[in-house]
């Protein structure tokens, strides 16, 4: 009984009162302050849009050629009397040099025995010349010969009608003028042999001289000289040895131009026609049409080569493009030339291009006006703008052409608008933004029209 009043006196009163109190908290406490909706901005970077000039570019590697070499190949065999001293491997020599001399020995006995056989054949010439002379004096003589033998069996033939001489007189007198007439025959045949026997020995000496020529080109054809300076590359002969004809006795390497066989994507030189022309329709694969298309574009050309941390660079030219394309990399040959690949080097500093070296050609085209933007922010002919009020839009645009880390913009982007560079996530049309220059971004943007 005194636990259950005690339950009904104290424990009770307690419990009301506290739900009491709690009920007066909950009626007079203020009601909670509510918050508003608010538009969340997307944080982004942009680029200002800036028209400026750009140099299409194709690039390419390739190895140092020369553009001209010279293989000494003996045309003529003999011993190798003289060889250069100078003829080592890497020397330089300069056009006209010799190279090689063989003994001329045999060669001068040979033109001297055609000069004696000339000579023989000349002093045969001139025989005939007299051998005319007298047989047209002997003609003369056995023709009045002949005209006194004529004259004799006349009167024989006379006398024998009267029947004054005998038939062996007459007879006598006809054999003695069938003898003579033999005799002017003879005389008459050697004298038309005369012009065939001339025109023979005129013919033999024809061909002794074309001998003689001959001999006196195998003469010079003994020494072996440089057409143009070079830098020799091999050689294999020595003075004592004998040289047979054909043999190569040195190989050498045109130092006055060099040439490089570029390997450049098909893919690239397709973009430096048809940003250049935009009208071209088809690339053509032709090398010879290729070859003039190239050279109606106005490319320039500069060949780099990398030394450590530094960069050297030599000006070329186009020159023509490969007869093949590289099956195993989709590759094109632009040969480029150099014409200073000796002349502009210094000691020390600036190594000559030399054969064998690897390189790298970049080839521009004269420079093309556009709205330029990173290429990241180009996806699917598609930009995202930042507009006045820091909206998001999405443009479409037409490219002009895509080259390295840029896009050149032809239409649909004005100079001056904000090109978003940063996606945001998600990518609605109108979403707020809040819009940050990306300067850094912008100045490298700056510099992409000089692309050297």
């Amino acid at each position: 009984m005194k636990n259950g009043l005690k339950l009904l006196l104290v424990t009770l009163p307690i419990i009301l009162l506290g739900v009491a109190v709690v009920a007066l908290v909950l009626v007079y406490r203020p009601a909670p302050e509510r918050n508003k909706l608010a538009e969340r901005a997307t944080a982004v970077r942009v680029v200002i849009a800036r028209s400026q000039a750009v140099a299409p570019l194709a690039t390419g590697f390739g190895i140092v050629h020369p553009a001209r070499t010279y293989e000494a190949i003996a045309q003529v065999g003999g011993t190798a009397e003289y060889v250069n001293p100078a003829l080592q491997k890497g020397a330089i020599l300069p056009a006209g040099s010799v190279l090689l001399r063989l003994a001329q020995a045999d060669f001068n006995l040979a033109i001297a025995q055609i000069q004696a056989n000339i000579r023989a054949a000349e002093a045969k010439l001139a025989e005939l010349s007299v051998s005319r002379e007298n047989l047209s004096s002997a003609l003369a003589i056995e023709k009045e010969t002949l005209a006194l033998k004529t004259a004799d069996l006349e009167r024989a033939e006379t006398l024998f009608a009267g029947g004054t001489v005998s038939q062996s007189s007459r007879d006598t007198a006809q054999a003695a003028h069938l003898a003579q007439r033999q005799k002017v025959l003879s005389v008459e045949s050697s004298l038309a042999l005369l012009p065939t026997q001339h025109a023979v020995q005129a013919e033999q000496i024809a061909v002794y001289q074309v001998n003689l020529d001959t001999a006196r080109l195998n003469l010079e054809r003994t020494q072996l000289s440089l057409p143009f300076a070079a830098r020799v590359a091999s050689v294999s002969v020595e003075v004592g040895q004998f040289v047979r004809a054909g043999q190569t006795a040195a190989l050498l390497d045109g130092i006055e131009a060099a040439e490089i066989d570029a390997q450049v994507s098909v893919a690239e030189l397709r973009t430096l026609v048809q940003s250049t022309q935009p009208d071209t329709q088809a690339f053509a694969l032709d090398p010879s049409a290729m070859t003039e298309v190239m050279r109606g574009l106005g490319l320039t050309a500069k060949v780099r080569l990398r030394l450590g941390s530094e960069f050297l660079q030599w000006p070329a030219t186009v020159d023509r493009i490969s007869d093949t394309i590289d099956q195993k990399t989709g590759t094109l040959g632009m040969i480029v030339r150099v014409d200073t690949p000796y002349t502009s080097a210094e000691p020390g500093s600036r190594p000559p291009l030399t054969k064998g070296m690897f390189v790298e050609v970049a080839m521009t085209a004269p420079p093309v006006e556009g709205v330029v933007v990173p290429r990241s922010a180009l996806r699917n002919e598609q930009l995202m703008l930042a507009d006045a009020d820091d909206r998001l839009q999405l443009v479409n645009v037409s490219t002009r052409f895509v080259q390295g880390e840029i896009a050149v913009i032809s239409d649909g982007l004005q100079p001056g608008e904000r090109v978003i560079v940063s996606a945001p996530s998600p990518v609605m049309a109108g979403m707020l933004l809040a819009v940050t220059e990306d300067a850094a971004l912008m100045a490298h943007l700056a510099t992409t029209g000089d692309m050297e």
